[in-house]
């Protein structure tokens, strides 16, 4: 009893530390601070005033994704993260005009090139090889007017740090910090890159592309596995393919494709741009304005239109392979804006926060089956989603016995209610996580920026922990019962292949 009671104690001092210094960073003090105005071509900024060093971050949010994507050019909207630093009309290259016409070129043999090699029926390979070559020439040819890195140069010999982007399903987003006096020349450059984008070095990035999809999936177990596992979770809905896209897509889709792409999803009312940091909205609004205004107003794209179809029976996977093996199962959950959002993520955390979480307790520290164990909400939010669960076995263990670990632990979420204690953490922790994610200009640019364009309103970032707050163990249990069914399950194994026996030699034979 001493034990359990000093324990309860310190969670309950715990929750009223967070919750005074949650209450000093409320919305009405945020709201002083924060400046939003969408621009007469739609695009939307935030300036948050946070003056603790002569420094701001910022953070550019692109409604578009791999979700966004079709059939033919899977991995575009992650190439065309790669290209936003290859530079513009002005930054990157020798000669323009010269350039422009270079580029031209390139993209004229590259079509002639790929019509050719496509063709199903009477395709000449001698001409597919002489198309290549002339292609490949126009390149070296375009090349020659590269100034390779002059972007990222730009920015690092100015003081900017943390130059970088990141794609995934549901979004791409671009950040870096700066000097408070830079803040001209910032917007000078992060509007030019958006304005006046090049598809410089196109092809040679489109390999480094297809590198990294060699190392990160094709070469990788897990990765390998999580791409089965979800092209099998998904029927219909784009969550289903891969983000650096498929292999033949990679080596297929053009410079013109990402022009197209970029023309559709790159418009300002597709788009959310975030400066917080040592700045005064009256005095970085104008100058915002001046140079991200000049990106011409275009319609916004209209919404995904496909719907993953209810799931009707268990699917499953497997992979023998001669990595260790592992397990994935994951279950069909609405998208962020369901009224249950929050249960998921109390359900997450429980699971899977820490050396405390269920998950771990179980299967790594008390039935050391496993190495590691997870659960949560995976590969989206926008869109409909799965509840996932992860587990890799130790040494001597199977795929098979995390299946029936994890399964206990679903079970007692269907059936038992958690602990006041546990729930009380939980919602410390998350009042924790939004106090460390506001503790520097960079987080504090990416939530708002997030929040603003996935709810419409910066805002919502505090009213999920208020969300938060008031889910209840009934809740918990409703929605376990409600998600982790057998017919909305999908599996992924990987075994481990047992070596291939080496054959006795024959008689007479020297081994």
């Amino acid at each position: 009893m001493k034990i359990s009671f000093s324990r309860n104690l310190a969670v309950v001092i715990c929750f009223f530390s967070i919750a005074v210094a949650l209450r000093a960073q409320d919305i009405a003090s945020f709201e002083k601070r924060i400046t939003v105005k969408k621009l007469s071509n739609g695009l939307t900024v935030i300036i948050m005033e946070h003056a603790e060093a002569p420094v701001f971050s910022f953070y550019t949010h692109v409604d578009a994704g791999s979700a966004q994507e079709v059939p033919g050019i899977t991995g575009l909207a992650h190439m065309f993260e790669h290209m936003a630093f290859k530079g513009t009309h002005e930054i990157g290259t020798k000669n323009w005009p010269a350039e422009k016409v270079a580029l031209e070129k390139v993209e004229t043999a590259y079509a002639a090139y790929l019509k050719e090699n496509l063709k199903e029926v009477g395709r000449d390979q001698k001409k597919v090889a002489e198309l290549e070559k002339a292609w490949q020439d126009a390149v070296a040819a375009a090349d020659e007017f590269v100034v390779p890195n002059q972007f990222g140069e730009i920015v690092e010999s100015q003081g900017g740090v943390g130059l970088n982007a990141s794609t995934d399903r549901d979004d791409t987003h671009y950040f870096y910090s700066f000097p408070q006096n830079r803040l001209e020349l910032w917007a000078y450059l992060e509007s030019e890159r958006f304005l006046e984008p090049v598809m410089r070095e196109f092809y040679k990035e489109r390999d480094v592309v297809f590198e990294e999809r060699r190392m990160s999936v094709d070469s990788s177990p897990q990765g390998r596995l999580l791409e089965e596992f979800l092209g099998t979770a998904y029927i219909a809905h784009p969550y289903g393919r891969p983000v650096v896209g498929w292999p033949s897509d990679l080596r297929a889709f053009s410079a013109t494709d990402a022009l197209n792409f970029f023309h559709k999803y790159y418009v300002p009312a597709n788009m959310v741009v975030t400066v917080v940091g040592d700045v005064k909205a009256a005095e970085a609004m104008p100058i915002i304005e001046r140079y991200f205004g000049r990106i011409p107003a275009r319609p916004a794209p209209e919404p995904l239109r496909i719907k993953e179809p209810p799931q009707q029976a268990l699917r499953q996977v497997m992979i023998h392979d001669h990595s260790q093996p592992l397990y994935i199962e994951g279950y069909h959950r609405p998208d962020l804006h369901d009224p249950d959002d929050s249960v998921y993520d109390v359900v997450s955390d429980l699971l899977s926060k820490g050396r405390t979480s269920r998950l771990y307790r179980s299967l790594v520290r008390d039935k050391r089956i496993a190495i590691a164990a997870q659960g949560g909400s995976f590969p989206g939010s926008k869109y409909p989603s799965l509840f996932f669960f992860f587990a890799a076995p130790t040494q001597g263990h199977t795929a098979e016995e995390m299946a029936g670990a994890i399964h206990e632990e679903i079970e007692k979420l269907k059936t038992q209610d958690v602990t006041d204690e546990e729930l009380l953490s939980i919602k410390t922790r998350a009042k924790a996580d939004l106090i460390r994610g506001l503790g520097n200009d960079q987080g504090l640019a990416f939530q708002l920026g997030e929040y603003q364009a996935l709810y419409g309103d910066w805002r919502e970032l505090f009213k999920q922990i208020e969300q938060i707050d008031k889910v209840t163990k009934e809740d918990i249990r409703r929605v376990a019962n409600k998600t982790f069914r057998e017919e909305n399950r999908t599996v992924a194994k990987m075994e481990t292949e047992a070596p291939k026996a080496t054959a006795a030699p024959a008689k007479g034979e020297q081994k």
